[in-house]
């Protein structure tokens, strides 16, 4: 439960990141998880329909899933389309544990052995995915993890659009699909500025008003940031084009009247929050951060210190 709070030396307010990003379904799900007790997971993941709530309620599953030895018992007990489901959570079970293996720094600080792990685990991914989309053929949610292994297999891009196009065929608007395929459009994973810049914009203003997909254009300036070297960086995000862009994305998503904060939409305005406090717009940050709270993810801040801590310092900052 929102907010956890301590306090470390020198008096930094300092906060817990939720795994369940404050959704109450998902902590349940976490704890079912961490019991092994697959019936209650099928049981609710059999009544949640929305692609983009079905993706984070099985990421979540995965990511909290320990040995992962629960699922199998799992997927020997189901078929169809509820087998296809657990399949899924085995193949984001199998995606964290390969992350694990290669842990989160720069491909030149990962051992050779650490790699030859990473791909075989991903690997086991690729299977449960596969026969996810075989058995319930009409699912985005394998489609979606499977254009993350697109770009950590380094498939290509191709290959990785293709998976894509088949996520989107079933839901257009699919949140997670559009993000892991801006991260392959990235130039850190082979793609460009200028690819990840159209895809985030044209994507965004494809969506209907109120879309979460406005969020793509923020993640873009910041993975650009990101690629500058320092001077250059600060350069970018402060630069008028750059707010305006924001403002206008932000105004077609986290701040239409029709915006839905569905189940992981914690993340999205985290993002704007931070590329709004790199540009130096700060009631549009303070904004974002009234409506966050205390939510916390881990995901934009780690790029820039602790993450807790940036959002801490990036809140007090935004709030004068």
């Amino acid at each position: 439960m929102w907010p956890f709070r301590r306090r470390a030396a020198g008096g930094i307010e300092r906060l817990e990141i939720d795994p369940a990003q404050g959704d109450p379904e998902a902590t349940r799900l976490i704890a079912a998880a961490k019991r092994g007790d697959w019936q209650a997971a099928a049981e609710f993941l059999r009544d949640v329909e929305h692609p983009d709530d079905r993706y984070f309620y099985c990421r979540t599953l995965g990511e909290h899933a320990g040995d992962g030895a629960w699922i199998d018992e799992w997927i020997d007990a189901e078929t169809g389309r509820a087998k296809a489901t657990a399949l899924t959570v085995k193949g984001q079970y199998a995606i964290d544990w390969a992350w694990q293996a290669r842990g989160n720094g720069m491909a030149k600080t990962v051992s050779e052995e650490a790699f030859k792990l990473f791909f075989r685990r991903l690997k086991i991914a690729e299977a449960c995915l596969d026969d996810a989309t075989e058995l319930d053929a009409d699912d985005p949610t394998p489609w979606a993890g499977l254009v993350t292994l697109g770009r950590a297999r380094q498939l290509g891009l191709d290959e990785t659009r293709r998976r894509f196009d088949e996520a989107v065929r079933r839901y257009p608007c699919h949140r997670d699909a559009h993000s892991h395929m801006l991260q392959q459009l990235c130039r850190k994973w082979s793609g460009s500025h200028e690819l990840m810049h159209d895809f985030a914009e044209s994507s965004a203003a494809g969506a209907p008003p109120g879309s979460p997909l406005g969020v793509l254009v923020a993640d873009a300036h910041i993975e650009h940031w990101l690629d500058l070297p320092e001077g250059e960086d600060g350069e970018y995000m402060q630069s008028p084009e750059v707010g305006e862009r924001l403002r206008l994305a932000a105004d077609r998503s986290v701040r239409h009247n029709r915006y839905e904060r569905r189940p992981g939409w914690v993340t999205g305005d985290n993002a704007f929050a931070m590329a709004f406090t790199l540009n130096g717009d700060r009631p549009a940050a303070a904004e974002r951060f009234n409506v966050l709270g205390d939510r916390v993810t881990r995901w934009p801040w780690s790029y820039l210190a602790t993450p807790d801590v940036a959002f801490t310092r990036a809140r007090q900052k935004a709030r004068g």
